[in-house]
């Protein structure tokens, strides 16, 4: 079944839409950075397992919820990594699902505690999102789903795939520091979706407690998740936690004074993302580094590597 909007639109264009809609982008380069850090706190990493279920969780699960979701929301105007959404048709729901369970297949092969922390996340993407839950249209119950399923779950996800059976209090700590951090970030698109969210129904962290109350939850998780993650990262590497703090600093201190600009309209869409982006990049590139340090060691910079980590 088509919608009025979907009619004239070809198979394959209507592949694309649905492409579009699971902002792979988005996933891979706002929030991998939980799953990059669960696998540099872990001892030792499986390169195979860890990378293919890298793609799984950010390709299959994040991209099948994201999806999901955008199903139900039916937005017209700019959503997180996609500033003209297109139209969604009626298979597109059924996609969205069938993609989530592909990911929860090789999740499979990862164990029982993998297995159930994948599932977890599948949970709270569907409380999130679909009408007989809806928990994105209340502040809390949203921050609640958002910060379990690609927060804290993808730190323990990160680190269960680099072959670890068990999950220490350390990583637990930086879970719930990752958390913060992200959830610091998550009510800024509220602020120029204020429109769509109202035309829901949906009451969100935005609409409740207005653009002041954005500002200040940001400073308070955003330092509080830095200060957690840093010390996770201080207990195993001196040097490189310095470092990381030291960019965390910075970045939330820019980010701040960039937040004071922003107003309740659609027009600062691209504001707020390269607010996202620029944040969520500057960790995602940090861990990335350091975890090719910490498990990949390359001819010819051992000397840096051991520095770093030492």
């Amino acid at each position: 079944m088509k919608t009025k909007q979907q009619e004239g639109v070809g198979a394959f264009e209507q592949l694309w839409h649905f492409v579009l809609h699971l902002r792979w982008h988005y996933q891979l380069f706002i929030l991998s950075g939980g799953f990059l850090l669960g696998g540099f706190l872990s001892a030792d990493l499986n390169p195979g397992t860890y990378l293919i279920q890298f793609f799984n969780v950010h390709l299959l699960l994040f991209g099948g919820a994201t999806a999901y979701n955008s199903y139900w929301d039916k937005d017209t105007g700019p959503i997180g990594g996609l500033q003209h959404p297109p139209p969604m048709a009626q298979w597109m729901w059924m996609a969205s699902l069938v993609l989530q369970m592909l990911g929860f297949m090789l999740a499979l092969t990862r164990g029982s505690l993998y297995v159930a922390v994948f599932a977890v996340s599948m949970l709270f993407f569907w409380l999130y999102s679909t009408p007989w839950a809806r928990w994105k249209s209340r502040p809390l119950k949203s921050m609640i789903a958002i910060g379990v399923s690609t927060g804290f779950n993808s730190v323990l996800l990160g680190y269960l795939a680099a072959g670890n059976t068990e999950v220490p209090i350390l990583v637990l700590l930086a879970a719930l520091g990752v958390t913060l951090m992200l959830l610091s970030l998550y009510p800024l698109s509220q602020i120029y979706q204020r429109d769509e969210d109202l035309r829901r129904g949906d009451q969100t962290f935005a609409l409740q407690y207005g653009r002041k109350g954005v500002n200040r939850f940001f400073a308070a998780a955003f330092f509080t998740g830095l200060l957690l993650v840093t010390g996770a990262i201080c207990y195993q590497h001196l040097r490189l936690a310095v470092i990381f703090g030291i960019i965390g600093v910075v970045t939330g201190l820019v980010v701040r004074s960039m937040l004071r600009g922003l107003s309740a309209s659609d027009k600062d869409y691209r504001r707020v993302m390269r607010i996202k982006y620029g944040t969520s990049l500057a960790f995602v590139v940090f861990l990335v580094i350091a975890l090719i340090l910490k498990h990949f060691p390359i001819h010819g910079i051992s000397s840096v590597a051991d520095l770093l980590l030492g």
